[in-house]
């Protein structure tokens, strides 16, 4: 496999799993911070562990690091009274992206939703990755789980640290002057647009980092298929392997033709997808894909024990152009086509192996393998349902204007 030419050298990656390990890290990092704290995050929930950021994220405004922190309008509901009088006390700036009006979801173009998971310190430390600021042990629709979510984030070094910082302060500002017009506020606003063209930095010197690694991007102005592609790249020049963890998974024709095309070569496919009930679009919406994937010898298996979160790779990990990614994006149209994402892609052996061994083992002991005949086998109310679910799904996209 050769090199992605977007993949740089010079960083180091550090794979954190589940908000137990990424919130540590998270504090850590934020209690040491100066100067800086840039957050974004779908899902900001202020129940148990997600409570220890918001106090870090306090605890810093308070000792004068600016503190600014972006939640999405749909994932994240109305800031708790008494966190509200927290950040302001504080001084922690915090915006909502798209927040949604009167009609909610009902217009299509407030699909576009801020699904990425970033947060910057310092400009020297990243962290990327699919968990939100929510408790491993805490759903807001089902409550207490059992079993820790399934999901993965990187901290990282080097020069992709000021490139999500820029990408994030652009966002930021952005919002800053849609706020400053709608409050007319012109002249502020203008302030605000011109902060966000001129967004960027020299990356800072860096030592004692070896893995080549890149943050690829997802946004509806200049980067709309650069996750996909990436993808599909890597899994175009898989020799012995493929392993995918998603936790959303409706592949559209590309994706789905890689995928068996790999297999039908001889490259073992193997998929770790959501084995549990949570939404009903996303769980029977991916089931109609199901049979395509297994007639071309692709492996599917389900993870029950928990919610399955990731969204992660791991391409030829045991060989020697082993290429990975953990990441916000899922691989089904509301992240390919319509989302703000972002993964980080890793060009590394050691970083490709430790996360395969993670993911065999979830296959090993926590995953059903789903074969054919099983599947062919499902009752005739639930195929009715994968049907409604993959139909509507296919409308939807219909009124967006994409193509899937």
């Amino acid at each position: 496999m050769q090199p992605s030419s977007d993949v740089g050298a010079g960083h180091c990656i550090h794979l954190l799993q589940g908000a137990v390990e990424l919130f540590a890290a998270l504090v850590q990092a934020m209690d040491s911070a100066r100067t800086d704290i840039q957050l974004e995050t779908y899902i900001f929930n202020f129940t148990a562990a997600g409570s220890t950021v918001a106090q870090a994220l306090v605890r810093a405004a308070q000792r004068g690091v600016r503190v600014r922190v972006v939640v999405d309008g749909v994932g994240t509901g109305p800031l708790p009274p008494a966190w509200q009088e927290n950040f302001s006390a504080a001084g922690v700036q915090y915006q909502i992206y798209a927040p949604l009006g009167p009609l909610g979801l009902l217009i299509p173009s407030r699909w576009r939703r801020l699904h990425r998971k970033l947060c910057v310190v310092d400009r020297t430390v990243l962290f990327c990755g699919g968990i939100n600021i929510l408790d491993d042990y805490y759903d807001p629709h089902h409550g207490t789980l059992q079993a820790p979510r399934f999901d993965f984030a990187v901290q990282a070094s080097g020069s992709l640290v000021t490139q999500a910082s820029d990408v994030m302060e652009k966002l930021w500002q952005r919002m800053q002057a849609v706020r400053d017009v709608r409050q007319h506020r012109l002249p502020a606003a203008v302030r605000a647009l011109r902060a966000a063209h001129a967004a960027r930095h020299q990356p800072l010197p860096q030592t004692g980092a070896v893995v080549r690694a890149a943050l690829v991007l997802r946004d509806n102005l200049r980067n709309r298929t650069r996750i996909e592609k990436a993808y599909l790249r890597a899994i175009g020049m898989a020799r012995d392997e493929i392993i995918i963890a998603n936790a959303y998974f409706m592949p559209g024709r590309k994706l789905r033709l890689a995928l068996v095309r790999a297999a039908q070569r001889g490259v073992r496919v193997q998929l770790l997808l959501q084995g549990r009930y949570e939404h009903f679009m996303q769980y029977h919406a991916a089931r109609p894909i199901y049979g395509i994937l297994l007639a071309a010898g692709v492996e599917i298996y389900e993870y029950a024990p928990s919610f399955l979160h990731a969204k992660v790779a791991v391409i030829d990990g045991r060989g020697q152009r082993p290429w990975a990614t953990v990441g916000s994006s899922n691989l089904d149209p509301l992240s390919l086509l319509l989302a703000h994402e972002a993964n980080v892609v890793i060009e590394d052996a050691a970083f490709a192996q430790q996360l395969r061994q993670r993911l065999v083992d979830a296959m090993q002991h926590a995953g059903s393998a789903l074969d054919r005949q099983r599947y062919a086998q499902r009752p005739w109310r639930t195929r009715v349902l994968d049907r409604i679910a993959f139909g509507l799904m296919r409308a939807a996209l219909w009124l967006t204007g994409k193509r899937y």
